[in-house]
């Protein structure tokens, strides 16, 4: 009776053994490759599953987008300039099967191709176009990874240049441009703003030419401007000299008419 129930007790722990060893969980994030005697013969959705112990190995595949940076390459330009960028990748495993069964490492594999790529691309471009073209040549990388990638069951979201480094000497000379620049803009603007204050000044001395006393008026207004400063400076404007200059000359005139009239009128 006791030889009984040690056998019984014995069988089961190992048919508990064996429920634990068959029982597996899929997480919602994830997928599980099922290989019987190392073939691939199903793909197991997120939940609870059973497989059979010794025969069958369960590979679980994280479907999250993963987040791999892409560190720092020293590129030379188009243009020959030397720069070191640095950029970030964000891909998914679309296909699960593809993902074990492929390729070894993913990541490992992905973070190289990246490299490589990311030299080949920025290669082709001049420094303008890598500065300001950014757009375009996340693009691109991105275009030439999937070519790739697909064939491995990852797909590459985004890729985006992180940091893009240039040399101290480079850095001067793209400050003096800037400089270059800005003061071409002010000079420009400086130019502008003269014609348009000449255009204006025409226009004013078009209609004191036609209304002499607006010119007086004027020439007034800036005197009561001038004398609320309490100053000793007397100032005589040109128009106003000239206007008493007319006036001395008038009298002169007149004074000349009448003595010439009062010498007529004696003979």
């Amino acid at each position: 009776m006791t030889a009984f129930v040690v056998v019984v007790v014995i069988v089961l722990i190992v048919i508990a053994l064996l429920l634990a060893a068959s029982i597996r969980v899929v997480t919602q994030y994830e997928r599980g490759v099922l290989m019987r005697f190392g073939r691939v013969v199903d793909v197991r959705q997120p939940g609870l599953t059973f497989i059979i112990p010794v025969v069958d190995r369960l590979v679980r595949v994280s479907m999250r987008v993963v987040t791999m940076p892409i560190q720092s390459q020293g590129i030379i330009t188009r243009d020959n300039v030397s720069v070191d960028i640095s950029a970030v990748a964000y891909f998914r495993i679309v296909d699960a099967v593809k993902s074990v069964v492929a390729i070894e490492n993913i990541r490992i594999a992905i973070d190289q191709i990246a490299q490589t790529t990311l030299r080949k691309v920025v290669g082709k471009h001049a420094l303008d176009e890598a500065l300001s073209d950014t757009d375009a040549i996340n693009s691109d990388i991105r275009t030439i990874l999937d070519v790739t990638t697909l064939e491995w069951g990852v797909e590459v979201t985004l890729v985006e240049l992180k940091d893009i480094q240039l040399p101290v000497s480079m850095q001067r000379a793209m400050a003096r441009q800037a400089e270059a620049e800005r003061e071409k803009r002010a000079k420009i603007i400086a130019a502008e703003g003269e014609a348009m204050a000449a255009a204006a000044l025409g226009q004013a001395a078009d209609t004191m030419a036609a209304h002499p006393i607006a010119l007086q008026l004027r020439n007034l207004q800036t005197l009561v401007e001038i004398g609320v400063e309490k100053n000793t400076t007397v100032i005589f404007p040109a128009p106003l000299m000239s206007t008493i200059a007319e006036l001395g000359t008038f009298l002169t005139r007149e004074q000349h008419a009448g003595a010439a009239s009062n010498g007529h009128v004696h003979v």
